[in-house]
């Protein structure tokens, strides 16, 4: 088998980025289509395509890949990702809009922040409650979208207890965020080099 170069590698992270935006459509229609058969395919779909975000994360910092393409690809995937499945999911499986909102508005309000941060030269690192808060949105959709259940378990409740949860992460981290932004603009205020 005929080793790849390190251009064909770098690649490889970005392109799991574009697989991941690509995605998207194919499970929404998907998810709207009836029949078991394509809950089943959709939600199978939807966890591996939300796990490429742990694989590229894994070739681009672990093997020193990290593009600027995929700095700005990388997260903006993600969240259309998870934005796109909640909203669908509002008309799909009736989940609550509210909780919808709440997590799609800490997602531009965070996204927002962070641009605000880069513009004034500071990093704000994603922390640990965002990544949970993101396991537990791919947790939850997946079972979601599969709707079923097994023996007394009803996936769709588990599904909806994931989702609080992740609900309770989204706004722990986005005040998580807030803070670090405003004490990086305060230490940048008084030591401006």
């Amino acid at each position: 088998m005929e080793r790849l170069t390190r251009q064909q590698i770098l690649l490889l992270p970005n392109l799991l980025t574009i697989v991941r935006i690509l995605a998207i459509p194919i499970i929404l229609l998907l998810l709207f289509s009836p029949g078991r058969p394509y809950q089943i395919i959709t939600a199978i779909l939807f966890l591996l395509v939300a796990m490429t975000d742990t694989l590229d994360g894994y070739f681009a910092r672990r093997r020193g890949m990290v593009t600027t393409l995929g700095q700005f690809l990388d997260p903006l995937a993600d969240k259309l990702l998870i934005v796109t499945a909640l909203i669908a999911l509002i008309l799909a499986r009736g989940i609550p809009l509210w909780m919808v909102i709440v997590i799609v508005g800490r997602e531009i309000a965070v996204t927002g922040l962070r641009g605000i941060a880069i513009s004034q030269n500071i990093v704000i690192s994603p922390s640990t409650l965002g990544k949970y808060k993101t396991a537990f949105e791919a947790a939850s959709i997946t079972l979601l979208i599969y709707n079923g259940s097994y023996s007394s378990i009803s996936f769709y409740q588990v599904g909806i207890g994931l989702l609080w949860v992740a609900l309770a992460l989204a706004v722990l981290s986005g005040i998580d965020y807030f803070r670090k932004f405003f004490k990086s603009m305060v230490v940048s205020s008084f030591f401006p080099y």
